[in-house]
């Protein structure tokens, strides 16, 4: 029974309690003075006993009622900000927003994404993982981010993918390298001098390794590594030259390194937002997703 106390019962209990007589809690609360003294009494017998000692003249709170009241405002206060939260989830008043995003994303766009549109939402919390490709997709997969920035991959079980942009390969060169005063450079002319490699486990690998099969040249790899800022580095102190995809442009010039074009380059893939293919989204994460496929492209920085 006791489970069946009211909201409105707890608003009129307090009333009362604040209040001289019935009369004078009916007229606040906007009650007739028998429907008021009704739900009084009504919770009386759902809690077990008096709550108020009635005399003609007043109304006083029982030893009971009175330590009750304090229980009895914090209960309301917690439901009606309860509610007052629950619509802020709502109207993106405020909320959580879990992201992961590949590294080279993170450093690159997503600040400036971040930025536009915590400006329209500026109460939302965020949180970033940058981790590579393949823990991206994982982290929106077992639900540890509800939204992700990665390459389109084959191996995208339970996703749904929204392509942003196309992005293709760049050379990587140390400054002192010969090939880095050229304005382009060609696969052959790569293969020929001491290649650094992301590992065998990574999508960019196995991508550019599908891609060479489809040329005459080969790549003489002497070092890999699992981390595009350490391939990055390993290149910066000239283990040899490499490619990555051109959205690591900033992190690769920060290294002091030259990116130099590819000619007659036809590995380009797809840059795109990732969530779950089932299942709803927060308020919060469904708006950023709208707000992403409808504003950012390829020249979303530059804007």
């Amino acid at each position: 029974m006791i489970s069946n106390v009211s909201f409105k019962q707890l608003n009129i209990f307090v009333c009362i309690a604040n209040s001289h007589t019935f009369a004078e809690a009916a007229e606040k609360i906007c009650l007739s003075q028998p429907a008021l003294s009704s739900a009084i009494k009504k919770m009386e017998l759902q809690v077990g006993g008096e709550l108020f000692s009635r005399t003609t003249r007043k109304v006083e709170l029982t030893p009971e009622g009175k330590l009750f009241i304090p229980v009895a405002k914090r209960l309301i206060y917690d439901w009606q900000q309860a509610f007052s939260d629950l619509h802020n989830l709502f109207s993106l008043g405020q909320g959580n927003l879990s992201i992961a995003a590949m590294p080279s994303f993170a450093a690159g766009l997503l600040p400036s994404i971040l930025q536009k549109f915590t400006g329209l939402y500026p109460n939302i919390k965020l949180a970033v993982n940058d981790v590579v490709m393949e823990r991206v997709i994982q982290n929106v997969q077992e639900g540890r981010a509800e939204i992700g920035f990665s390459f389109e991959s084959e191996k995208m079980e339970g996703l749904e993918f929204h392509p942003l942009f196309e992005d293709c390969f760049m050379a990587v060169l140390p400054k002192s390298h010969p090939l880095a005063q050229h304005s382009s450079v060609s696969w052959p002319q790569l293969a020929s001098y001491p290649y650094v490699a992301m590992n065998k486990g990574s999508a960019i690998r196995r991508w550019i390794d599908a891609y060479m099969e489809t040329q005459i040249a080969t790549l003489n790899i002497v070092a890999e590594a699992s981390q595009l800022a350490t391939l990055g580095q390993f290149v910066n102190y000239d283990l040899g030259v490499s490619v990555v995809p051109v959205l690591c442009r900033e992190q690769m010039l920060s290294k002091g390194l030259t990116c130099v074009p590819i000619t007659e380059n036809h590995l380009n893939k797809q840059v795109g937002i990732i969530r779950l293919r089932k299942g709803t989204l927060s308020s919060v994460a469904q708006a950023f997703w709208s707000w992403v496929a409808d504003n950012v492209h390829a020249n979303f920085p530059a804007e």
